[in-house]
């Protein structure tokens, strides 16, 4: 299929991938389940989990045949079932198998490339050699810790940080907004940071007691710069409006006090494309629907992006 792309929605946001796609100009030919054929060069959407560069649509003669094709274009394949399943299934075992098993934390993200497949009938076969995501379908999973973190936020925190190949450590100064119960503050612990946790509402006793967390009950809206001083890493999963947080972000941003941001950005009733188009406009900003994020897109804007990206303001100062 010359001129496409395909792109990868996360299961039950195909229409929002659909729709940051018309936004953007680009026209969709096809949606195959999950999966989106669009016209003309590669994009980033936000809402596409893994992106099909230059995918191919081949003939399926046969099973046999079909894992042939497959293996004679390289070894690692991810199968995304669309139509035909046991058909695909059978051509799948046939295939070298592709250990997907939960990360540790930290961890590096797998090196070699994958590719993705599917059938869209049972003598068609739609396959890309190149994707951008080495994870089946851009879905991470991690060994999960069951007995500390106070709740499940603290996978999206572990994914964002896997994702962008860096995270907090030994010596940096870590404010999270909206911390309780204090699965995101249990995180940036672990990694060795001292942490501010802003919130109201009270954190978790264990995560409260941890040696290098300084709780304050508080408003992550009221809370402004100068209160705080510089800081290595803003992380931010507070429940609020969209624009409100992008209020919060663009405060923290002028003040040139933050060297790196994590935030998620809640949708509450309808996407607001709106202001997602805002925070992808700061300069160095990437936005991501990660496996772990709900109606939601994680925020991330990096330091060294920021210079990169030629724009904002400079972090000022240290502690």
């Amino acid at each position: 299929m010359n001129g496409l792309t395909g792109y990868i929605a996360g299961k039950g946001f195909e229409a929002e991938l659909r729709h940051e796609l018309d936004l953007s100009g680009v026209r969709v030919v096809a949606t195959h389940g999950r999966l989106v054929l669009a016209e003309g060069p590669e994009q980033r959407p936000a809402w596409a989990r893994n992106v099909w560069q230059c995918p191919e649509d081949l003939p399926v003669a046969s099973i046999k045949k079909a894992a042939q094709t497959l293996r004679g274009i390289q070894r690692n394949w991810a199968l995304l079932p669309v139509t035909s399943h046991r058909r695909a299934a059978l051509i799948a075992e046939q295939l070298p198998h592709v250990s997907a098993k939960p990360l540790p934390f930290p961890a590096e993200v797998p090196k070699a490339p994958l590719g993705g497949w599917t059938l869209l009938a049972p003598d068609r076969m739609l396959a890309a050699a190149r994707t951008i995501s080495p994870f089946p379908h851009g879905e991470v999973s991690f060994v999960e810790d069951r007995e500390n973190p106070p709740n499940r936020a603290y996978l999206k925190l572990w994914e964002a940080f896997t994702l962008i190949g860096t995270h907090p450590g030994p010596g940096d100064l870590c404010l999270d907004l909206g911390a309780a119960p204090g699965g995101w503050t249990w995180v940036l612990h672990g990694l060795g940071a001292d942490v501010i946790a802003v919130d109201k509402a009270p954190l978790d006793p264990a995560v409260e007691a941890l040696p290098r967390v300084e709780a304050r009950r508080d408003s992550a809206f009221g809370l402004r710069p100068q209160h705080i001083g510089p800081v290595d890493w803003l992380c931010s999963d507070v429940i609020c409006y969209p624009a409100k947080l992008l209020e919060l972000v663009r405060r923290w941003l002028e003040a040139g006090t933050v060297r790196n941001f994590v935030c998620t950005i809640k949708f509450q009733g309808e996407t607001d494309f709106e202001t997602q188009a805002a925070f992808a406009a700061i300069p160095g900003s990437r936005l991501m629907h990660l496996h772990h994020n709900k109606h939601e897109l994680t925020w991330v804007n990096l330091q060294a992006e920021r210079g990169n990206a030629g724009g904002g303001q400079a972090y000022q100062g240290e502690r």
